[in-house]
């Protein structure tokens, strides 16, 4: 009898144990599990914010809006970098563009064009934020959307500048990019020194 109970006691002891380990083990699987989605997730993330297009248009201001102008000088110095395919020339660029952004005027502006102004500024100084921080193809990618932004910003409020708006059609699988440029001459900064003069003058701006 004394014998049954010890061996009893042995057995529930060993179930126990057996218990214990495959719930860590289970804990482990689904903490792993978990942790592979989230890196999944965010992988994926990035790219989703980049292919997503603006679905809004904004009614073209031909006013010389001279209070744009540290703004838009910015993004060209983002843009001069990018073609001289220099990173930290481009990551500069970027930081000089969140300081125009941040020190712009909005006091002026109406309700509803303040409201089209953040949501074009908030875009704009979070892919400048990326560029300041990427290597240079994820700068050329965030260059792309931020494009975009700058161009909406001169639609919306206008610019002093005369400026050109060029497209490349080589850039995403032959799907064509536009950027925006001071001169006439065609200097590409999606591609840099290794196809700089592809492109073409779509529209001059003032």
């Amino acid at each position: 009898m004394k014998t049954s109970k010890i061996i009893i006691a042995i057995v529930a002891v060993t179930l126990l144990s057996f218990t214990i380990i495959s719930c860590k083990t289970d804990k482990k699987e689904i903490k792993k599990g978990v942790h592979s989605e989230m890196n999944h997730d965010n992988s994926n993330e990035h790219h989703t914010k980049l292919s997503e297009k603006k679905e809004h248009t904004i009614a073209s201001n031909t006013q010389k809006h001279l209070t744009t102008s540290p703004i838009i000088e910015s993004y060209i110095q983002v843009k001069n970098g990018l073609v001289s395919d220099s990173k930290e020339a481009t990551a500069k660029g970027a930081i000089a563009l969140v300081a125009s952004f941040l020190k712009f005027d909005m006091s002026k502006l109406t309700n509803k064009t303040h409201k089209e102004y953040m949501e074009i500024m908030e875009s704009a100084k979070e892919h400048a934020e990326h560029i300041v921080k990427s290597d240079i193809k994820h700068q050329r990618e965030h260059f792309e959307a931020l494009s975009t932004d700058i161009n909406d910003l001169v639609q919306l409020l206008g610019t002093e500048k005369t400026l050109y708006q060029d497209f490349c059609p080589m850039v995403n699988n032959n799907k064509g990019a536009y950027w925006l440029s001071e001169f006439k001459d065609i200097q590409n900064p999606y591609f840099g020194a290794n196809m700089l003069k592809c492109g073409s003058i779509k529209k001059q701006i003032n």
